[in-house]
């Protein structure tokens, strides 16, 4: 007598398994690395230790997919073809405590709050699979555009440069530092009063680095390249139009001599992925509290998916399994915070491309997991990714996150404004404070410096506001199949 098996417990030839586990995780690949890239270069690091990082990130998605898809033991692990990866929602305040405390010390308080947002994650997971009545999409749609919103400046900075440090748009004289020098020499002498403490020469002479025409025209090509692979090309190829945008712009820069391979070249072909390489965890409770907060909206986030998700691939989601799968992203963070990187979570691309596929087989996603731990003991592979001149990542940059922002535009399309015109409200001043530490970062200058770190994202100012006035307004009655459609939709999250 045969026994029949559920699509999603199905195990495929290895051969058909191997890639469309592959197919997976080229889809995922970006958006992966992009984070380590980011949170690497905004703590000033080492071109060896963003290497680091980017082995160590990708070690951990692979680790912590292992986990989400086969399951490890009754509390952790949905058990669905779900891809783990790094969350973008976590970006804005990483990066906010890199530009505080930039370098070893830095890195260390974003592992510590991101070792105890784990713990606490761990811990919560069966009361937040209970809040997702407080996230319909008017909440989770506002939060994701914001979240995009934020990280354009990012993009937008990789094509110029950055605003600060060695490619900001002025630097100084050479004429004023000489003047100040002479200056100095003539106090030394006691033939001037000495110089006022803090007095320094101002960046007023056009940076020749910043904004160069030949960096602006191969993020113009990388932008084209996605755009042209997007429209034209189907199916799997149009799915990875990012990535191979990003080999187009790698290869012009590379033709063109501004890309090289020395750090490539040096890299070992294997090596092991070790807790605490690049900094021991420093734990400040502020900075937990704030990376807990995060990972609520994230867990929220991952709720909507693994709901959808488990309608697509017609498995019932009871509260146990929905728990086991939040409780692995707590379980995914902790991971990453010992490993050196980053809270992980589903990634809803590749929920998407469970759905344009119609393969629900978990052991699909087993199988990228596979991948994405062997790429992730390849120095070589990190290496090559640390070398993409930031220009490069811009113009696909443009493209990564205005899509997340889109994302949350699109979840906000299906939001009732015309029966519920207070949803509106919601939408327009959660928006409003999201932007505050964008349009204006030194608000915070005269208020207690140890709610600073929660106060400077504008994602979690738009989350606490977003869900603050949803209560306000429309209580704390949900409908849970709209937030499942929601989720459906967030491919680009």
């Amino acid at each position: 007598m045969s026994t029949s098996v559920h699509p999603v417990d199905e195990v495929l030839p290895p051969g058909k398994l191997t890639a469309l586990g592959l197919q997976h995780v080229l889809v995922m690949y970006a958006g992966a690395v992009a984070v380590p890239l980011i949170v690497g270069r905004a703590l000033k690091l080492s071109p060896e230790q963003v290497a680091m990082l980017i082995s160590a990130d990708l070690f951990c998605c692979g680790l912590v997919t292992l986990i989400q898809a086969l399951g490890a033991t009754q509390w952790f692990g949905i058990k669905l073809p779900v891809m783990m990866g790094v969350t973008f929602a976590s970006v804005a305040p990483m990066v906010a405590i890199a530009n505080t405390n930039p370098g070893i010390q830095g890195a260390g308080l974003i592992f510590g709050s991101i070792i105890g947002a784990g713990i606490v994650s761990i811990l919560i997971a069966p009361i937040v699979s209970r809040m997702l009545r407080f996230f319909p999409p008017v909440v989770t749609g506002t939060i994701i555009a914001v979240i995009g919103i934020s990280l354009m400046r990012v993009g937008i900075n990789w094509i110029f440069g950055n605003p600060v440090g060695a490619t900001s748009p002025f630097v100084p004289n050479t004429e004023h530092i000489t003047w100040l020098h002479t200056v100095n020499e003539a106090t030394a002498k006691g033939l001037v009063p000495d110089m006022p403490k803090g007095l320094s020469i101002a960046s007023s002479v056009p940076n020749p680095a910043y904004a160069q025409p030949a960096h602006i025209a191969i993020a113009a090509i990388v932008l084209a390249a996605i755009l042209l692979i997007a429209k034209y090309a189907r199916g799997f190829i149009a799915n990875i139009s990012v990535l191979l945008g990003i080999v187009v712009g790698a290869v012009v820069a590379a033709a063109t001599g501004l890309m090289t391979f020395e750090k490539v070249k040096h890299a070992n072909w294997f090596d092991v992925v070790l807790p605490f390489e690049i900094a021991m965890p420093i734990f400040d409770p502020i900075l937990i509290l704030t990376m807990s907060l995060v990972m609520i909206v994230v867990m929220i986030e991952s709720t909507g998916m693994f709901l959808a998700l488990g309608d697509m691939t017609d498995r019932k989601i009871d509260q146990k399994a929905l728990t086991a799968g939040l409780r692995t992203d707590g379980l995914g963070t902790l991971i990453g915070g010992i490993f050196n990187t980053f809270p992980y979570t589903s990634f809803s691309q590749n929920v998407g491309l469970v759905g344009v596929t119609g393969v629900k087989s978990r052991f699909v996603c087993v199988a990228g997991g596979v991948i994405l731990i062997v790429l992730g003991l390849l120095p070589k592979m990190a290496a090559l990714v640390e070398s993409l001149p930031t220009f490069v990542l811009g113009g696909a940059g443009l493209v990564m996150f205005g899509m997340v922002a889109a994302t949350g535009i699109r979840i906000l399309a299906g939001v009732d404004y015309k029966g519920n015109r207070n949803n509106l409200f919601i939408v327009a001043v959660s928006i409003g404070f999201g932007m505050i530490p964008l349009v204006a970062p030194n608000f915070k200058m005269w208020m207690p410096h140890a709610i600073h770190p929660l106060i400077e994202s504008g994602i979690l100012l738009a989350s606490i506001s977003a869900v603050a006035l949803n209560l306000y307004f429309n209580g704390s009655r949900g409908d849970t199949s709209a937030a499942i459609e929601a989720a459906k939709h967030a491919e680009a999250h």
